[in-house]
């Protein structure tokens, strides 16, 4: 549904017997963030059980939970968060999730987007929503999760897996590292690593790759000028920047801003520019099929030649290798 030119995103959170708080506070917190940061895109969010009100991991009460409703609308998000091992040493809580199980597989579209983080994996695979698919969960969740759903491919050591429209994560803080991943799909990386720095968390780059996000490099310092440097850059890495306009930015002499920057940063500005537009370039490639030259003047490079000689600097791998590979 669109509204005012915003894309409204139903988004629902399942909330299972004795869930882990953590799994529903830290990816609904992303979301929150998402809402504040742009207005392309509305999260409306609603939290759903078989109960009204259900006892976390924790034992805090959450009150006011909706009923499970009979049907999902049209492109519908879907997150199932995980619950702690006694919601299976209960009857009633086995009961329960049972029903839950039930339930999933009625409802779930095939244009329902389902996000499950940690053991809410279990559930998910149950319903056989990971049929066909790569998914992943807890470590300690692995071995049944493989043996419920067997028609599933279960990856481990993973931070979190996407396939198609179904993603999953290994558990408690990775659905914050998963949900920004969505956010950052959705949206833009620049919106993503806004939220993990007010978040005070890392981006990740992808669920393999342990590395915090390129987008960050250099922001683990409390400098507000040069934060404001970099967030400007950031925004819009393909300006014609100079050290003269970035300098009045920070409100700082030219020389003044360059010590300061290497000093908070490790880096130079003309090499965290460069840096910044390599990033672009590379979503870029990920995402489209222009040619190098045009790729290079969209980034902010003088030519092809330029970013390629930039890129060898700051990736190992060659632009090919991000061909088609989104992020």
């Amino acid at each position: 549904m669109d509204k005012g030119g915003t894309r409204i995103i139903p988004f629902y959170t399942l909330v299972p017997p004795h869930a882990l708080l953590l799994d529903i506070a830290g990816p609904l917190q992303v979301i929150r963030y998402a809402n504040d940061e742009q207005s392309d895109i509305f999260f409306d969010c609603r939290y759903i059980a078989a109960r009204d009100r259900q006892q976390s991991s924790i034992g805090l009460d959450l009150c006011g939970l909706e009923a499970l409703p009979a049907a999902l609308p049209e492109n519908a998000f879907l997150l199932i968060s995980g619950s702690t091992s006694r919601s299976e040493s209960e009857p009633e809580t086995r009961r329960e999730r049972q029903a839950l199980t039930a339930w999933l597989g009625r409802v779930a579209r095939v244009d329902t987007t389902v996000i499950s983080i940690c053991s809410g994996a279990l559930l998910a695979g149950e319903a056989g929503l990971f049929d066909g698919r790569s998914c992943t969960t807890h470590a300690d969740c692995i071995e049944a999760l493989r043996r419920i759903a067997p028609l599933s491919q279960v990856a481990e050591n993973r931070l979190f897996v996407e396939d198609g429209n179904r993603f999953s994560s290994a558990g408690i803080s990775t659905g914050i590292d998963l949900m920004l991943h969505v956010v950052s799909r959705l949206t833009s990386p620049a919106v993503a690593a806004r939220i993990a720095k007010t978040m005070v968390v890392y981006l990740r780059r992808n669920g393999s790759d342990p590395q915090i996000s390129p987008w960050l490099t250099g922001r683990n310092h409390m400098h507000p000028a040069i934060h404001r440097v970099q967030d400007r850059v950031m925004a819009e890495p393909a300006q014609d920047w100079s050290l003269e306009g970035l300098a009045d930015i920070a409100a700082l002499s030219e020389r003044h801003l360059s010590r300061l920057f290497r000093e908070h940063t490790g880096i130079s500005v003309i090499d965290y520019v460069n840096l910044m537009r390599v990033n672009l370039a590379r979503d870029i490639l990920a995402n489209s099929r222009l040619d190098m030259e045009s790729i290079a003047e969209r980034a902010g490079f003088a030519s092809a030649r330029h970013l390629r000689r930039v890129w060898q600097q700051h990736n190992h791998l060659p632009p090919s290798h991000y061909r088609g590979y989104r992020s």
